[in-house]
């Protein structure tokens, strides 16, 4: 992961551990400063559902993309993680632009919204057909700080879905995928797409990769007793068996 803070002079943090420590104290892997953190305020891990932070017993309450968190939360290359007056987005080590993603043909275009996970729009699904404009001249107008315009554009070209904006990367609020401020790129499932306070997640199962389907593995061979009828039978065969073996003995005994 990399985490940038942004609107300060703060150097970018890089970390690629299965465990980040943040607070005050010096053993921490990410020290903040004691006005901005707990000694130990809160841990970061990586499991099969991503980064998940969890907020230690001592420390105050943190803010994910604006909103309180008290004790764990599920962190996507893109929020932003606000501790005390420090605030700092997570992005992903893999830049979006130059990637390409799989060739949709016209006729087989899969259906694709934008789920507003944070912001004014949050909890609203935003169905995307042909195309989708977002911003000042665009269908979903967007609020941003200090009066700040911005115009995003979202659609097909190519048989490929598709993201331009005509903002400067250098903006103050710039659009960003995962995390990385950026003019024009291919969008994938899963894309977060950040602009000001506003956070979108790409839901497009038709561009994922078919499930491998894997073979049921062969049947064992059946066992014997598996084959030589019901259980009881079995038994049963088992103490004739045993009744006819025990006659013989004590008929060769009497005969000795």
């Amino acid at each position: 992961m990399r985490i940038e803070f942004p609107h300060s002079n703060r150097a970018v943090f890089r970390w690629n551990q299965a465990h980040l420590r943040i607070g005050s104290d010096p053993d921490n892997d990410l020290i903040l400063a004691a006005n901005q953190a707990a000694p130990k305020h809160l841990l970061i891990s990586l499991d099969r559902r991503g980064w998940v932070l969890d907020v230690l017993p001592e420390a105050t309450r943190i803010y994910v993309n604006a909103r309180p968190v008290r004790e764990r939360a599920i962190l996507r290359a893109g929020d932003t993680l606000s501790v005390g007056d420090c605030r700092m987005l997570f992005c992903s080590d893999d830049v979006p632009t130059g990637r390409a993603s799989p060739d949709m043909p016209e006729q087989d275009r899969c259906t694709v919204a934008l789920r507003a996970v944070a912001g004014p729009l949050s909890g609203q699904v935003i169905a995307l057909v042909e195309s989708l404009e977002l911003g000042a001249q665009g269908r979903v107008p967007l609020d941003l700080p200090q009066d700040e315009n911005a115009s995003v554009a979202i659609f097909w070209r190519d048989g490929q879905l598709r993201l331009e904006t005509t903002q400067a990367v250098e903006s103050r609020y710039p659009v960003r995928v995962n995390g990385t401020a950026v003019r024009e790129t291919v969008l994938l499932p899963g894309d977060h797409i950040g602009l000001g306070m506003h956070r979108f997640l790409i839901d497009a199962p038709g561009l994922e990769p078919e499930p491998e389907i894997v073979a049921p593995p062969a049947d064992a061979d059946p066992l014997p007793e598996d084959v030589a009828g019901p259980r009881g039978e079995v038994w049963w065969l088992i103490a004739t068996a045993a009744v006819i073996a025990l006659g013989i003995a004590l008929l060769l005994l009497l005969h000795t």
